[in-house]
């Protein structure tokens, strides 16, 4: 059982989850993620791990509910318990040589993109962030994603906070003076930024978050296409070349529970 320290929301649907799980805190490095079930009659779901503290022996996640299981999840309270906690999982980013990056994330993603970031400026690097919302509700992690950052970008759709447009509308205006682009959020938006950073000669990383069950690779469920290979987003990656994956595949993979998912959030 892991206990949850605290547990506020921070902005509409999404929750800012502290766990108790000092083994996994102690271990965990940017890009890894969690596997966890609420209950043991839930489903196991991957999160990224989005902070850690080893000295209070915590991992933090954030949770937008879009289904039965994150909506059980970010109901919790502090003080009540998660039945099962698995990681670190994945293989952890490597940045080394890095001199001026930008790093993009979309929604929820800006949760990713942030030990990105951190990763980066630790390694020495300049960092830019663009992170691209819906609209000024959903805006998350903007002091922290300011700190991370040499110089933060935020885009909305609506224009209701920030510059109006999208990531690659912003992209497109810094220009490509970078070493390395760090994406990670939608589908759309990283292949669109990753078609873009191609022409402009950036190097890509995207994070992916394919359907995903046990998380060491035995399922195949997480399988992705990657310059004509087949990968496993839970041991291969969750980071992969931007610029070879087979983003049509894995939208396509991505819905193939869609149904199913829907029916499940109405019921439960």
């Amino acid at each position: 059982m892991f206990k949850i320290i605290s547990s506020e929301i921070i902005a509409a649907s999404i929750s800012k989850i502290v766990i108790e799980a000092p083994l996994v805190a102690a271990a965990a490095k940017p890009g890894q993620f969690i596997i966890l079930r609420v209950s043991d009659v839930g489903e196991r779901i991957p999160l990224t791990i989005s902070d850690r503290d080893t000295t209070a022996g915590t991992i933090t996640i954030i949770v937008q509910e879009v289904g039965a299981t994150t909506r059980k999840l970010c109901a919790k309270a502090a003080g009540e318990f998660l039945l099962d906690v698995v990681g670190p999982l994945g293989t952890p980013s490597h940045f080394d040589g890095v001199k001026k990056a930008v790093v993009i994330g979309g929604g929820v993603g800006c949760a990713i993109a942030l030990p990105q970031a951190r990763y980066l400026k630790e390694l020495g690097a300049t960092v830019d962030i663009i992170a691209g919302f819906r609209d000024k509700e959903f805006v998350i992690l903007e002091d922290e994603m300011t700190v991370a950052s040499d110089n933060l970008y935020i885009t909305t759709n609506d224009g209701s906070y920030g510059t109006a447009g999208f990531v690659t509308d912003k992209l497109k205006e810094l220009g490509n003076d970078y070493d390395l682009c760090v994406c990670i959020g939608p589908i759309p938006m990283m292949s669109g930024v990753a078609d873009m950073t191609k022409g402009m000669g950036i190097r890509t990383i995207v994070s992916l978050n394919p359907i995903m069950v046990d998380g060491t690779g035995m399922c195949g469920g997480c399988r992705v296409t990657v310059g004509g290979q087949t990968k496993f987003a839970c041991v291969d990656g969750p980071d992969f070349d931007g610029h070879e994956v087979d983003f049509d595949g894995l939208r396509q993979r991505n819905t193939v529970y869609k149904e199913f998912e829907q029916h499940k959030c109405n019921i439960g």
